[in-house]
């Protein structure tokens, strides 16, 4: 009976230690209204005043990153280029220069070998070619310089059209052609792909939303089905006025086929205890084990 009563007691311990260090997760199903928004808007200004000649796109029209969408009068921009291509391929000035200086070291090398020759006028045939070499110089960083304004001209030029900075969907078109514009946005355009998902989350959640989780989100035409989104931002302040903070989360949008504007509802799947599993415990004493 003696041997029973121990066998029963160890195989009890045994028991209470093994649900000492069995790990229990709980976790918690919440649910939120959200917001699904582009993930970058533009206001396209124009870099120069002008007259607008063109304007290659329409609302909802897509375009991409580098597309050419409005284009300003640029005649005189034209004109000023022709000028500075004319201006870069001119070299008359150097040849000239370096003939000179190739005849002004003929004349010098003779000079050296007559004797008659005064040392006055040896002196003038050197310096003769110290100044060609330098008028040489000066033809060549007048080349140089013609280089830099033709440079300059493409990129004035270049500034008379307006390109899309980011690929998106063009949503507001202000002007038309004909107008003036000068410091007032032409263009609106969102970027749609990925869209981002902004949700007010109670002050009681904050601590269990870190970025890199997951979250379902619905959105409300049900077409679109259930979709996966990543939490990228977690507000760090709560809000004190209503208890919230923000959370935001990187949608993937593929295609461009899903629009931005729609509510949805965002659900989270939240372990109770977010710094680690629980531990369930138990305690037996002595005398239950001998019962």
């Amino acid at each position: 009976m003696l041997y029973l009563r121990k066998t029963a007691f160890f195989n009890l311990t045994l028991t209470a230690m093994s649900l000492l260090w069995t790990m229990a997760v709980w976790a918690e199903t919440v649910e939120y209204d959200g917001l699904i928004e582009p993930c970058l808007i533009v206001e396209i200004g124009a870099p120069a005043e002008g007259i607008v000649t063109k304007v290659a796109v329409e609302r909802s029209s897509p375009v991409t990153k580098g597309e050419t969408l409005v284009e300003l009068d640029s005649s005189v921009e034209q004109a000023t280029l022709e000028k500075a291509k004319a201006m870069a391929a001119f070299d008359g000035e150097i040849r000239l220069q370096e003939a000179q200086q190739a005849f002004a070291n003929r004349v010098h090398q003779r000079v050296k070998q007559l004797a008659a020759v005064s040392p006055h006028d040896k002196d003038l045939a050197a310096t003769e070619i110290i100044q060609t070499g330098h008028r040489l110089k000066k033809a060549r960083e007048k080349s140089t310089l013609a280089k830099l304004e033709l440079k300059k001209a493409r990129a004035v030029l270049a500034l008379r059209s307006i390109k899309s900075p980011i690929s998106g969907v063009v949503v507001e078109r202000y002007v038309s052609p004909g107008e003036y514009v000068d410091s007032q946005p032409l263009l609106r355009v969102v970027k749609i792909d990925p869209l981002r998902v902004e949700v007010i989350i109670p002050a009681r959640i904050f601590g269990k939303i870190n970025p890199g989780m997951t979250a379902a989100i619905t959105p409300e035409l049900p077409e679109y089905g259930e979709q996966t989104a990543t939490v990228t931002i977690v507000d760090k302040v709560i809000d004190s006025a209503s208890s919230t903070f923000g959370v935001r989360l990187e949608l993937p949008n593929t295609g461009q086929q899903m629009p931005s504007g729609m509510k949805c509802l965002v659900r989270f799947e939240i372990d109770d205890d977010p710094g680690g599993m629980k531990k369930a415990t138990a305690r037996i004493t002595p005398d239950q084990a001998q019962n």
